[in-house]
């Protein structure tokens, strides 16, 4: 199994955000990343790519969600599980995308 994240850590793009500059430049070329404009794409495709039977994407990653998405932090009271899917941010345009994606890397049923 591959995740880009699971509701117990940060969105790909939260967790991107509080990098040091020498791990954002590490992961950078360890992903052969050029721009950061989308950077949970990149992120996805590494997880989609992978040799692992099951890959799981959240719906945050997929929209580029930063840290405002964030479900869970484990151990905390108050503010955990109150991210919703807001109404119109599921288009086909994305759909598009996440199927081309996962079609290319072999992953539709």
């Amino acid at each position: 199994m591959v995740y880009t994240g699971t509701h117990d850590n940060d969105t790909t793009v939260g967790w991107y955000n509080t990098l040091n500059r020498k791990d954002k430049a590490f992961a950078k070329r360890y992903l052969n990343i050029k721009s950061t404009k989308e950077i949970h794409w990149d992120f996805i495709r590494a997880a989609l790519s992978s040799v692992a039977d099951t890959a799981v994407i959240p719906m945050q990653d997929y929209l580029g969600l930063g840290a405002e998405a964030r479900i869970n932090i484990p151990s905390t009271l108050g503010n955990n599980w109150k991210w919703r899917l807001k109404k119109g941010r599921l288009n086909a345009n994305l759909a598009k995308r996440i199927r081309e994606m996962a079609k290319l890397y072999g992953r539709l049923g």
